[in-house]
Protein backbone atom coordinates (compact mmCIF):
# COMPACT_ATOMS: atom_id res chain seq x y z
CA UNK A 1 0.00 0.00 0.00
CA UNK A 2 1.49 3.55 -0.95
CA UNK A 3 -0.12 6.85 -0.63
CA UNK A 4 1.50 9.98 -3.06
CA UNK A 5 0.35 11.84 0.73
CA UNK A 6 -1.14 10.86 3.55
CA UNK A 7 -2.31 14.67 3.56
CA UNK A 8 -4.39 14.01 0.60
CA UNK A 9 -6.55 11.19 1.93
CA UNK A 10 -9.91 12.61 3.70
CA UNK A 11 -11.04 11.48 6.78
CA UNK A 12 -13.27 8.80 7.24
CA UNK A 13 -16.75 8.99 9.30
CA UNK A 14 -16.51 7.09 12.26
CA UNK A 15 -19.02 4.38 13.06
CA UNK A 16 -22.65 4.79 14.05
CA UNK A 17 -24.87 2.24 15.69
CA UNK A 18 -27.56 1.73 13.91
CA UNK A 19 -30.28 -0.55 12.67
CA UNK A 20 -30.65 0.22 9.14
CA UNK A 21 -34.28 -1.28 7.98
CA UNK A 22 -34.38 -1.31 4.28
CA UNK A 23 -38.18 -0.65 3.20
CA UNK A 24 -37.11 2.29 0.79
CA UNK A 25 -34.31 3.98 -0.95
CA UNK A 26 -34.80 6.94 1.78
CA UNK A 27 -31.03 7.51 3.08
CA UNK A 28 -29.63 5.87 -0.11
CA UNK A 29 -27.62 8.25 -2.15
CA UNK A 30 -26.13 7.65 -5.32
CA UNK A 31 -22.47 8.04 -5.74
CA UNK A 32 -22.65 10.77 -8.45
CA UNK A 33 -24.24 12.86 -5.35
CA UNK A 34 -22.44 11.97 -1.81
CA UNK A 35 -19.67 13.91 -0.57
CA UNK A 36 -18.83 12.67 2.46
CA UNK A 37 -21.50 13.72 4.88
CA UNK A 38 -22.84 10.52 7.17
CA UNK A 39 -25.53 12.39 8.78
CA UNK A 40 -27.43 12.81 5.48
CA UNK A 41 -26.86 9.05 3.90
CA UNK A 42 -27.00 6.20 5.28
CA UNK A 43 -25.56 4.02 2.27
CA UNK A 44 -23.79 5.16 -1.07
CA UNK A 45 -25.16 3.42 -4.10
CA UNK A 46 -23.65 2.36 -7.82
CA UNK A 47 -25.95 0.82 -10.29
CA UNK A 48 -29.78 0.60 -9.62
CA UNK A 49 -31.15 -0.04 -6.43
CA UNK A 50 -35.23 -1.09 -6.33
CA UNK A 51 -37.65 -1.37 -3.65
CA UNK A 52 -40.23 -3.88 -3.83
CA UNK A 53 -42.96 -4.83 -0.54
CA UNK A 54 -40.71 -2.71 1.99
CA UNK A 55 -37.38 -4.54 0.68
CA UNK A 56 -34.95 -2.90 -1.16
CA UNK A 57 -33.54 -5.38 -3.86
CA UNK A 58 -29.82 -5.19 -5.71
CA UNK A 59 -30.08 -5.47 -9.17
CA UNK A 60 -27.75 -6.62 -12.19
CA UNK A 61 -28.79 -6.46 -15.87
CA UNK A 62 -27.39 -7.10 -19.02
CA UNK A 63 -27.04 -3.70 -20.38
CA UNK A 64 -27.68 -0.66 -18.37
CA UNK A 65 -26.97 0.91 -14.83
CA UNK A 66 -26.96 -1.97 -13.34
CA UNK A 67 -24.91 -3.83 -16.02
CA UNK A 68 -21.98 -3.95 -13.45
CA UNK A 69 -24.24 -5.00 -10.56
CA UNK A 70 -25.28 -2.75 -7.78
CA UNK A 71 -23.77 -1.90 -4.41
CA UNK A 72 -24.67 -0.06 -1.31
CA UNK A 73 -21.68 1.10 0.71
CA UNK A 74 -22.33 2.24 4.15
CA UNK A 75 -21.89 6.11 4.62
CA UNK A 76 -19.91 5.13 7.80
CA UNK A 77 -16.80 3.36 8.60
CA UNK A 78 -16.64 0.29 11.04
CA UNK A 79 -13.34 -0.33 13.39
CA UNK A 80 -14.25 -3.16 15.27
CA UNK A 81 -17.98 -4.38 15.69
CA UNK A 82 -21.04 -6.41 14.98
CA UNK A 83 -22.42 -6.27 11.98
CA UNK A 84 -25.27 -8.78 10.80
CA UNK A 85 -27.63 -8.61 7.51
CA UNK A 86 -30.77 -10.25 7.07
CA UNK A 87 -30.92 -10.76 2.98
CA UNK A 88 -31.70 -12.83 0.34
CA UNK A 89 -29.01 -14.08 -2.39
CA UNK A 90 -29.52 -14.17 -5.69
CA UNK A 91 -29.44 -17.42 -8.45
CA UNK A 92 -27.79 -18.23 -11.34
CA UNK A 93 -24.15 -19.39 -12.87
CA UNK A 94 -21.62 -16.46 -12.82
CA UNK A 95 -24.11 -14.54 -10.30
CA UNK A 96 -22.53 -13.51 -6.84
CA UNK A 97 -24.23 -11.67 -4.17
CA UNK A 98 -21.86 -10.22 -1.18
CA UNK A 99 -22.17 -9.05 2.06
CA UNK A 100 -18.44 -7.84 3.10
CA UNK A 101 -16.79 -5.18 5.31
CA UNK A 102 -14.00 -3.59 2.98
CA UNK A 103 -11.29 -1.02 4.74
CA UNK A 104 -9.91 1.33 2.06
CA UNK A 105 -6.37 -0.45 2.16
CA UNK A 106 -8.21 -3.52 1.20
CA UNK A 107 -8.71 -5.59 4.07
CA UNK A 108 -11.57 -7.48 3.67
CA UNK A 109 -14.20 -9.51 5.40
CA UNK A 110 -16.52 -11.39 3.54
CA UNK A 111 -20.07 -13.43 3.44
CA UNK A 112 -20.20 -14.15 -0.59
CA UNK A 113 -23.31 -16.00 -2.52
CA UNK A 114 -22.20 -18.57 -5.72
CA UNK A 115 -25.59 -18.34 -7.28
CA UNK A 116 -25.19 -21.96 -8.17
CA UNK A 117 -25.17 -23.29 -5.01
CA UNK A 118 -28.09 -21.84 -2.75
CA UNK A 119 -27.14 -24.02 0.25
CA UNK A 120 -24.00 -22.68 1.59
CA UNK A 121 -21.97 -18.88 2.46
CA UNK A 122 -18.54 -18.99 1.77
CA UNK A 123 -16.67 -16.96 4.42
CA UNK A 124 -13.60 -15.15 3.79
CA UNK A 125 -11.20 -12.62 4.76
CA UNK A 126 -8.29 -10.65 3.28
CA UNK A 127 -5.22 -8.73 4.77
CA UNK A 128 -4.64 -5.78 2.73
CA UNK A 129 -5.81 -7.50 -0.43
CA UNK A 130 -3.19 -10.37 -0.07
CA UNK A 131 -4.67 -13.20 -2.34
CA UNK A 132 -4.85 -16.65 -0.01
CA UNK A 133 -6.98 -19.62 -0.76
CA UNK A 134 -6.84 -20.98 1.80
CA UNK A 135 -8.82 -18.47 3.90
CA UNK A 136 -11.94 -19.41 2.16
CA UNK A 137 -14.54 -21.84 3.82
CA UNK A 138 -17.88 -23.27 2.87
CA UNK A 139 -20.76 -22.48 5.50
CA UNK A 140 -23.85 -24.32 5.41
CA UNK A 141 -27.04 -22.83 5.49
CA UNK A 142 -29.86 -25.16 7.12
CA UNK A 143 -33.68 -23.95 6.94
CA UNK A 144 -34.35 -23.16 3.33
CA UNK A 145 -32.28 -22.00 0.55
CA UNK A 146 -30.03 -18.34 0.50
CA UNK A 147 -32.34 -17.68 -2.38
CA UNK A 148 -36.05 -18.64 -1.35
CA UNK A 149 -35.42 -18.05 2.54
CA UNK A 150 -34.32 -14.95 3.89
CA UNK A 151 -31.48 -15.85 6.49
CA UNK A 152 -29.56 -13.77 8.71
CA UNK A 153 -25.60 -14.06 7.89
CA UNK A 154 -23.61 -11.76 10.97
CA UNK A 155 -19.90 -10.98 11.40
CA UNK A 156 -18.66 -10.12 14.49
CA UNK A 157 -15.11 -8.82 14.28
CA UNK A 158 -12.91 -7.66 17.62
CA UNK A 159 -9.02 -6.85 17.60
CA UNK A 160 -8.50 -10.01 18.20
CA UNK A 161 -10.73 -12.63 17.26
CA UNK A 162 -13.25 -12.54 14.09
CA UNK A 163 -16.74 -15.03 13.61
CA UNK A 164 -19.07 -15.14 11.19
CA UNK A 165 -22.37 -17.14 12.24
CA UNK A 166 -25.58 -17.67 10.25
CA UNK A 167 -28.85 -17.48 11.72
CA UNK A 168 -27.57 -17.38 15.16
CA UNK A 169 -24.94 -20.17 15.48
CA UNK A 170 -21.53 -19.45 15.24
CA UNK A 171 -19.88 -21.36 12.14
CA UNK A 172 -16.91 -20.29 12.30
CA UNK A 173 -14.34 -18.69 14.17
CA UNK A 174 -10.59 -17.14 13.67
CA UNK A 175 -8.26 -15.89 16.05
CA UNK A 176 -5.65 -13.16 15.30
CA UNK A 177 -2.54 -14.68 16.62
CA UNK A 178 -3.64 -17.42 14.04
CA UNK A 179 -2.71 -15.11 11.03
CA UNK A 180 1.06 -13.82 12.19
CA UNK A 181 2.99 -14.08 8.71
CA UNK A 182 6.64 -14.93 9.41
CA UNK A 183 7.95 -13.34 6.15
CA UNK A 184 6.27 -10.18 6.93
CA UNK A 185 6.09 -10.09 10.62
CA UNK A 186 2.74 -8.84 10.32
CA UNK A 187 -0.73 -10.25 11.37
CA UNK A 188 -2.67 -11.23 8.11
CA UNK A 189 -5.90 -10.44 9.80
CA UNK A 190 -8.41 -7.57 9.01
CA UNK A 191 -7.52 -4.84 11.67
CA UNK A 192 -8.67 -1.36 9.65
CA UNK A 193 -11.59 0.99 9.22
CA UNK A 194 -14.24 -0.83 7.30
CA UNK A 195 -17.37 0.32 5.07
CA UNK A 196 -20.12 -2.48 5.45
CA UNK A 197 -20.87 -3.31 1.41
CA UNK A 198 -24.18 -5.00 -0.16
CA UNK A 199 -24.00 -6.10 -3.73
CA UNK A 200 -24.48 -7.77 -6.10
CA UNK A 201 -22.31 -8.58 -8.95
CA UNK A 202 -21.48 -9.98 -12.47
CA UNK A 203 -18.95 -12.77 -11.89
CA UNK A 204 -19.32 -15.19 -15.09
CA UNK A 205 -18.65 -12.58 -17.59
CA UNK A 206 -16.70 -13.77 -20.64
CA UNK A 207 -14.26 -11.06 -20.13
CA UNK A 208 -13.04 -12.10 -16.65
CA UNK A 209 -10.42 -14.18 -15.79
CA UNK A 210 -11.21 -18.11 -16.39
CA UNK A 211 -10.96 -18.46 -12.51
CA UNK A 212 -13.16 -15.84 -11.45
CA UNK A 213 -15.48 -17.28 -14.08
CA UNK A 214 -15.26 -20.88 -12.69
CA UNK A 215 -15.80 -20.14 -9.19
CA UNK A 216 -18.77 -18.44 -9.86
CA UNK A 217 -20.43 -21.61 -11.59
CA UNK A 218 -19.82 -20.50 -15.36
CA UNK A 219 -21.01 -18.08 -17.53
CA UNK A 220 -24.23 -15.81 -16.96
CA UNK A 221 -27.79 -16.88 -18.41
CA UNK A 222 -28.82 -13.77 -19.74
CA UNK A 223 -32.10 -15.31 -21.28
CA UNK A 224 -32.68 -17.12 -17.60
CA UNK A 225 -36.22 -17.35 -15.58
CA UNK A 226 -35.39 -14.16 -13.62
CA UNK A 227 -33.85 -11.85 -16.32
CA UNK A 228 -37.11 -13.29 -18.52
CA UNK A 229 -39.76 -12.41 -15.41
CA UNK A 230 -37.91 -9.18 -14.57
CA UNK A 231 -35.45 -8.04 -17.00
CA UNK A 232 -32.53 -8.32 -14.61
CA UNK A 233 -31.26 -10.93 -11.45
CA UNK A 234 -31.61 -9.41 -8.06
CA UNK A 235 -31.14 -10.01 -4.32
CA UNK A 236 -32.92 -9.08 -1.23
CA UNK A 237 -31.45 -7.08 1.64
CA UNK A 238 -34.43 -5.61 5.00
CA UNK A 239 -32.27 -5.51 7.41
CA UNK A 240 -28.88 -4.28 8.63
CA UNK A 241 -27.99 -4.18 12.38
CA UNK A 242 -24.31 -2.47 13.33
CA UNK A 243 -23.00 -2.36 16.74
CA UNK A 244 -19.71 -0.51 16.88
CA UNK A 245 -16.76 -1.29 19.53
CA UNK A 246 -14.75 0.40 21.46
CA UNK A 247 -11.18 1.19 19.52
CA UNK A 248 -8.51 -0.74 20.81
CA UNK A 249 -7.14 0.09 23.68
CA UNK A 250 -4.28 1.69 22.61
CA UNK A 251 -5.56 3.23 19.53
CA UNK A 252 -4.77 6.84 19.07
CA UNK A 253 -7.96 8.94 20.30
CA UNK A 254 -8.26 12.73 19.85
CA UNK A 255 -11.91 12.74 18.61
CA UNK A 256 -14.99 10.85 18.03
CA UNK A 257 -15.52 12.01 14.45
CA UNK A 258 -13.72 10.77 11.93
CA UNK A 259 -10.74 7.64 11.08
CA UNK A 260 -7.15 8.99 9.55
CA UNK A 261 -3.96 7.23 8.71
CA UNK A 262 -0.78 8.15 10.10
CA UNK A 263 1.47 6.07 8.78
CA UNK A 264 1.98 4.29 5.22
CA UNK A 265 2.01 0.30 6.57
CA UNK A 266 -1.83 0.51 6.67
CA UNK A 267 -2.51 -1.54 9.93
CA UNK A 268 -4.31 -1.01 13.06
CA UNK A 269 -1.27 0.99 14.76
CA UNK A 270 -1.33 3.26 11.98
CA UNK A 271 -5.28 4.45 12.41
CA UNK A 272 -6.01 7.66 14.82
CA UNK A 273 -9.99 8.99 15.42
CA UNK A 274 -10.11 12.89 15.53
CA UNK A 275 -12.62 15.35 15.03
CA UNK A 276 -11.28 16.09 11.80
CA UNK A 277 -13.95 17.15 9.13
CA UNK A 278 -15.28 14.36 6.36
CA UNK A 279 -16.92 16.54 3.82
CA UNK A 280 -16.11 17.81 0.60
CA UNK A 281 -17.11 20.90 -0.90
CA UNK A 282 -17.08 19.42 -3.90
CA UNK A 283 -15.38 16.46 -6.08
CA UNK A 284 -12.27 17.75 -7.11
CA UNK A 285 -11.39 18.18 -3.06
CA UNK A 286 -8.59 16.14 -1.41
CA UNK A 287 -7.67 16.24 2.36
CA UNK A 288 -5.39 19.13 1.31
CA UNK A 289 -7.93 20.87 0.13
CA UNK A 290 -10.84 19.98 1.21
CA UNK A 291 -13.07 23.13 -0.23
CA UNK A 292 -12.06 22.93 -3.31
CA UNK A 293 -14.76 23.38 -5.78
CA UNK A 294 -15.84 23.79 -9.72
CA UNK A 295 -15.07 26.81 -11.65
CA UNK A 296 -18.39 28.63 -11.31
CA UNK A 297 -22.25 27.28 -10.20
CA UNK A 298 -23.07 26.90 -13.33
CA UNK A 299 -19.97 24.36 -14.13
CA UNK A 300 -20.50 22.95 -10.51
CA UNK A 301 -24.81 21.79 -11.67
CA UNK A 302 -23.41 20.56 -14.93
CA UNK A 303 -20.06 18.30 -13.06
CA UNK A 304 -21.63 15.28 -13.69
CA UNK A 305 -21.69 15.38 -17.53
CA UNK A 306 -18.98 17.50 -17.96
CA UNK A 307 -15.86 16.75 -15.78
CA UNK A 308 -13.32 14.76 -16.71
CA UNK A 309 -12.90 10.86 -14.98
CA UNK A 310 -9.16 11.53 -13.84
CA UNK A 311 -10.52 15.00 -12.25
CA UNK A 312 -13.39 13.30 -10.48
CA UNK A 313 -13.08 11.06 -6.96
CA UNK A 314 -14.21 8.10 -6.58
CA UNK A 315 -16.24 6.52 -4.13
CA UNK A 316 -13.63 4.28 -1.77
CA UNK A 317 -15.30 0.56 -1.76
CA UNK A 318 -17.27 1.07 -4.70
CA UNK A 319 -15.97 -1.45 -6.79
CA UNK A 320 -17.32 -4.31 -6.31
CA UNK A 321 -17.53 -7.04 -3.77
CA UNK A 322 -15.22 -10.51 -3.91
CA UNK A 323 -12.00 -11.30 -2.66
CA UNK A 324 -8.92 -8.49 -2.04
CA UNK A 325 -8.63 -7.06 -5.88
CA UNK A 326 -12.50 -6.23 -7.38
CA UNK A 327 -13.65 -9.56 -7.05
CA UNK A 328 -11.43 -11.14 -9.30
CA UNK A 329 -10.34 -14.81 -8.89
CA UNK A 330 -7.35 -16.68 -10.41
CA UNK A 331 -6.18 -15.55 -13.21
CA UNK A 332 -8.22 -12.36 -13.73
CA UNK A 333 -6.93 -11.00 -17.22
CA UNK A 334 -8.45 -7.31 -18.19
CA UNK A 335 -11.51 -7.32 -15.87
CA UNK A 336 -12.09 -3.83 -14.17
CA UNK A 337 -15.52 -3.45 -14.47
CA UNK A 338 -15.89 -2.66 -11.27
CA UNK A 339 -14.90 1.02 -11.38
CA UNK A 340 -17.52 3.34 -10.37
CA UNK A 341 -17.15 7.08 -10.29
CA UNK A 342 -18.73 9.97 -8.35
CA UNK A 343 -19.62 13.61 -9.09
CA UNK A 344 -22.80 15.75 -7.70
CA UNK A 345 -24.09 17.87 -4.85
CA UNK A 346 -23.32 18.13 -0.96
CA UNK A 347 -26.55 17.04 -0.50
CA UNK A 348 -26.87 19.32 2.66
CA UNK A 349 -30.67 19.15 2.76
CA UNK A 350 -31.60 16.37 4.66
CA UNK A 351 -31.20 12.33 4.00
CA UNK A 352 -30.89 12.09 0.05
CA UNK A 353 -32.56 8.81 -1.94
CA UNK A 354 -30.89 7.05 -4.70
CA UNK A 355 -31.68 7.20 -8.13
CA UNK A 356 -34.16 4.18 -8.84
CA UNK A 357 -37.51 3.41 -8.32
CA UNK A 358 -40.37 0.87 -7.32
CA UNK A 359 -40.40 -1.48 -9.40
CA UNK A 360 -44.02 -2.14 -11.14
CA UNK A 361 -44.47 -6.02 -12.21
CA UNK A 362 -41.67 -7.48 -9.75
CA UNK A 363 -41.79 -11.24 -10.43
CA UNK A 364 -40.36 -12.96 -7.38
CA UNK A 365 -38.68 -16.49 -7.45
CA UNK A 366 -41.14 -18.91 -9.59
CA UNK A 367 -44.00 -16.67 -10.34
CA UNK A 368 -45.29 -15.93 -13.40
CA UNK A 369 -45.78 -13.62 -15.77
CA UNK A 370 -44.20 -10.89 -17.15
CA UNK A 371 -42.42 -7.97 -15.37
CA UNK A 372 -41.21 -4.76 -16.04
CA UNK A 373 -38.33 -5.91 -18.40
CA UNK A 374 -36.80 -2.35 -18.84
CA UNK A 375 -34.27 -1.23 -16.82
CA UNK A 376 -34.55 2.09 -15.25
CA UNK A 377 -32.58 4.49 -17.46
CA UNK A 378 -28.96 4.65 -17.18
CA UNK A 379 -27.28 7.17 -15.08
CA UNK A 380 -24.45 8.43 -16.01
CA UNK A 381 -21.03 7.07 -13.77
CA UNK A 382 -18.09 8.90 -14.66
CA UNK A 383 -15.29 6.40 -14.48
CA UNK A 384 -12.05 7.24 -12.00
CA UNK A 385 -8.79 5.77 -11.86
CA UNK A 386 -7.63 4.06 -9.21
CA UNK A 387 -5.38 7.00 -8.67
CA UNK A 388 -9.03 9.29 -8.29
CA UNK A 389 -9.45 7.78 -4.73
CA UNK A 390 -6.94 10.14 -3.38
CA UNK A 391 -9.52 12.42 -4.01
CA UNK A 392 -12.36 10.27 -2.06
CA UNK A 393 -14.91 10.99 0.54
CA UNK A 394 -12.77 8.63 2.76
CA UNK A 395 -9.40 8.12 4.28
CA UNK A 396 -8.37 6.32 1.22
CA UNK A 397 -4.95 5.65 0.66
CA UNK A 398 -3.84 4.99 -2.86
CA UNK A 399 -3.76 1.39 -3.99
Amino acid sequence: MSSHSLDSCVPAPICKSQDYKLTSLDGITSNTQYLGDASTSNWVSSGTPKVYNDQVLLTLSEDGASSSGTLLASASYVWYGKISAQMKSSRGDGVVSAFILLSDVKDEIDFEFVGKDLAHAQSNYYFQGITDYDNEKDLAVDGGSTFDDYHTYEIDWQPDQLTWAVDGTVMRTLKKSDTFNKTTNQYHYPQTPSRVQLSLWPAGLSKNGQGTVEWAGGLIDWNSQDIQANGYYYSMFKDITVECYDAPKDANVTGDTSYIYTKNDGIESSVATTNDDTVLKSLLGTGTDMDKDYPSAAASASASGSAAASDVATVPGLSGAGPGTNGQRGNSGDDSSGSTGSSGSSGASGVSSAVGSSSTGFVQGDGGGAGNNAPVKSERILQGSVFAALVAIAGMLVL
